[in-house]
């Protein structure tokens, strides 16, 4: 009977751990229910009679896709800026190298240095 104690103990013990380091190294913008930092204290808390950890694997965890509920098709994209998020994206190492930004930069110089010349323009004009 001692001995069953001290496994059952051990088996406890192991899963406590397991579910803080879970909850420590789980990225948190998929954690369910919770933020982060509750589910620590829960499990932590709660952990000597193995309700914190069992409800951490049962509602806090992770689910295995990586699609979310909010309909972000992937991990890491916060929909702030989709077009610099996209998977695959292939980014320029140094900006010389880009074309496409350095089109980008000189048409909108151009843009700011024409809206200049008209509001100095305008600005020494005499008539009313």
């Amino acid at each position: 009977m001692l001995y069953a104690d001290g496994a059952l103990g051990l088996v406890l013990l192991c899963v406590w751990v397991y579910a803080l380091l879970d909850v420590l190294t789980s990225d948190e913008t998929r954690i369910r229910n919770l933020p982060k930092w509750g589910w620590f204290v829960i499990v932590l808390i709660l952990g000597e009679v193995a309700i914190g950890p069992l409800l951490w694997f049962i509602a806090g965890r992770p689910q295995g896709s990586a699609t979310r509920p909010g309909g972000l098709p992937y991990k890491g994209n916060t929909g702030r800026f989709p077009e610099y998020e996209r998977p695959g994206r292939a980014v320029a190492q140094n900006p010389d190298d880009d074309e496409a930004f350095l089109r980008g930069l000189r048409d909108r110089a151009d843009e700011q240095r024409r809206r200049a010349a008209e509001n100095a323009k305008r600005e020494d004009d005499p008539t009313p």
